[in-house]
């Protein structure tokens, strides 16, 4: 299995605001071999692959607003074909009621198929409030049971299943070869906050087993906050999943 291990930008958003193109480069320096956005700085998709290229870092996925799919998925979808990206995560949804995931799924059929049709793959990435019930089905379940698993695929964020009270690596069995992106970051045991892969109480070995089964491609690395300088977090998480990742194997 060829699992690498990729970055999701919003992680470091103060430092790409400064300077997005030398944030780049300390992203390679630390050895992630690819980044997912959340966003592009602004750089025309020419000039991001030319960037990328030097710096031997892959588009591993985009995140795109559910706003830029229904109004602009065309753009999206030629700007990331120009930058070599392969997935579409749609990052976040707010739903009320069970109609609400059911009208969700026929768009990202929609979305999945027209992705598809252009050789991308379309996935959807959750947080907690999808592990609320509806007539006892988990509203993310909902999604992925009323979508076209060839169309719509997964980007399990594994804390926000734990925050949900859930055991990541048993949920993540239901995405049999419906998996290609897991975003990893880890949980602290006091009050729930994020810290660094390896730092809190989730277990990544159990993880990784089910990723080696699933045939995932990337482990995304993520901290929504960070108590030091993101990117000093960002290397700690990528060493300890480096060593996690050798013990498994």
């Amino acid at each position: 299995m060829n699992l690498q291990i990729a970055v999701q930008l919003y992680t470091l958003r103060e430092e790409m605001e400064k300077d997005f193109i030398g944030t780049l480069e300390k992203v390679a320096e630390v050895g992630y071999s690819g980044v997912e956005f959340a966003g592009y700085g602004g750089l025309k998709a020419a000039e991001m692959r030319k960037t990328l290229d030097r710096l031997g870092l892959e588009a591993a996925a985009s995140h795109v607003s559910i706003e830029n799919l229904k109004n602009d998925l065309d753009e999206v979808i030629k700007y990331n074909r120009e930058i070599g990206n392969k997935y579409i995560v749609c990052p976040w949804n707010q739903y009320t009621s069970k109609n609400d995931y059911l009208l969700t799924a026929d768009f990202f059929n929609e979305v999945g198929k027209k992705c598809s049709d252009e050789g991308l793959v379309f996935c959807y990435h959750n947080h907690a409030h999808e592990f609320e019930k509806y007539d006892g089905k988990y509203g993310l379940d909902i999604i992925y049971d009323n979508t076209n698993k060839n169309y719509v695929m997964a980007e399990i964020d594994v804390y926000w299943v734990k925050y949900a009270g859930i055991e990541p690596s048993e949920y993540l069995k239901k995405f049999i070869k419906r998996l290609p992106l897991i975003h990893l970051k880890d949980m602290e045991r006091e009050d729930k906050s994020f810290t660094e892969i390896g730092n809190g109480i989730i277990d990544f070995g159990e993880i990784i087993k089910i990723a080696k089964m699933n045939g995932t491609e990337w482990f995304i690395v993520e901290q929504d906050l960070c108590k030091r300088s993101p990117l000093e977090s960002i290397k700690i998480s990528f060493d300890n999943l480096k060593k996690i990742m050798k013990e498994e194997y």
